[in-house]
């Protein structure tokens, strides 16, 4: 059984016991069947119901440190900082691809989307297959991994693939960093295995700046929660990553995240098939990007750059970055970012003429056993940081895991 906690819940129950929130932040983490509860119970019943379990948390969150923590019982592992909520790896039976979700910056403050998993009113609820931080790819040997969901009606299923979580290889926590290694196989709707897949995800943090750990050597970027994703994949045939907009990986970012501009429309994949976008009349959304390149706002979407942000602000006047870096050992660096107003926000290497018309097409081929790998870091950073403190942070990523393969053998 999947479980995983409404983090709106969650936030309201910590500002109401104003002080002893810092000693309940694993909240995050309660079961599902407190969902109900949201609109109905009154914040006195739900502390009746929730001290308890703050104060056994309390005693957990007294040992400093990222600790990743497996619960295959409940399809999830869950990463912690310090006693407080900031990821779980999960791969519920809803979803046909395992992700990270939520994305928790520092602070408490979630980043990403709640639906599909645990929706919140004034969402947007477009594109179901939009589940926190994931990675796939739009077309596959002419199998579309990306757009898959419950949603896709009888007919169209056996165009589509599904990503199935196989194994968790080997967790680790520590003081700074985590680690958690994880396999899953890509199947096609033709019922035929494409490719495996190891994911080594790497969980660190910087320190804020002025502190004495940030003074050491975590740089000058401010206080941040780290997700470093090493993927390689592993054929099983010869296969074709044709030139397609929908890759690769991806996060769908929370309503202030969103752009103030994005008035909603239809949006067609690369197969034909449209999704409505509806206008949403929700105030909050204020986020804006920004490329190595100097691109803003709307006009990031279909260009390269070694790295990309998305910066807004929250109701509580909470300022946050997701940072997204690519790395020069990637395919077709530096990536096109498949950045949209209404709160997709991807890095796509394989993606090139779909882009750039006129570009190359790049259908990008692997042979049968052979490997390619991608690394990614994402920052969830507390405040805006500068493109200076960027591009350090980028140097400094792109002389990390230099020992994998990176896929040159492969035939473009």
């Amino acid at each position: 059984m999947f479980t995983f906690l409404d983090v709106s819940t969650a936030s309201t129950y910590r500002r109401s016991l104003k002080g002893m929130a810092s000693s309940v932040p694993q909240l995050h983490f309660f079961e599902a069947r407190l969902q109900p509860l949201r609109y109905r119970m009154s914040l006195r019943t739900l502390f009746s119901c929730l001290l308890p379990l703050s104060l056994s948390l309390a005693l957990n969150a007294q040992t400093p440190g990222i600790k990743v923590t497996p619960d295959e019982a409940h399809q999830r592992v869950d990463v912690t900082i310090d006693g407080e909520a900031f990821t779980s790896y999960v791969w519920p039976s809803t979803l046909k691809k395992p992700v990270l979700y939520p994305l928790i910056a520092p602070g408490g403050i979630e980043v990403t989307r709640g639906y599909p998993l645990a929706p919140r009113e004034g969402e947007r609820t477009d594109h179901p297959h939009h589940a926190g931080m994931w990675f796939n790819y739009g077309n596959v040997d002419n199998f579309d991994f990306w757009n898959n969901s419950d949603a896709i009606k009888p007919e169209d299923r056996g165009k589509m693939g599904t990503i199935h979580h196989t194994k968790i290889v080997s967790s680790k926590s520590g003081k700074d960093s985590g680690e958690l290694v994880v396999e899953s196989l890509w199947t096609n709707g033709a019922g035929v295995d494409v490719m495996t897949q190891t994911t080594r995800y790497v969980f660190s943090r910087r320190r804020p700046v002025g502190s004495i750990m940030a003074r050491v050597g975590n740089g000058s970027i401010g206080e941040a929660r780290v997700i470093d994703e090493i993927v390689t994949l592993h054929t099983l045939k010869p296969t074709i990553f044709h030139d397609d907009k929908e890759g690769m990986l991806g996060i769908r970012v929370a309503h202030f995240l969103e752009s103030a501009n994005e008035k909603g429309g239809t949006f067609t994949d690369a197969s034909g098939r449209a999704t409505q976008v509806q206008t949403s009349n929700v105030p909050g959304a204020n986020g804006v990007y920004l490329t190595s390149e100097g691109k803003q706002g709307d006009n990031a979407w279909a260009t390269r750059g070694r790295w990309c942000l998305l910066t807004g602000t929250n109701a509580d006047r909470d300022t946050v970055t997701i940072a997204i870096l690519d790395h020069p050992k990637n395919v077709n660096y530096p990536t096109y970012w498949h950045a949209r107003g209404y709160g997709l926000f991807a890095a796509n290497p394989l993606g090139q003429h779909i882009f750039d018309p006129g570009a190359k097409q790049l259908d990008y081929t692997l042979e049968a056993n052979k490997d390619v790998t991608f690394r990614h870091r994402v920052l969830l950073i507390a405040g805006k940081p500068s493109p200076v403190d960027v591009n350090t942070e980028a140097d400094a990523f792109s002389i990390s895991y230099p020992d994998l393969k990176s896929g040159k053998k492969a035939k473009k």
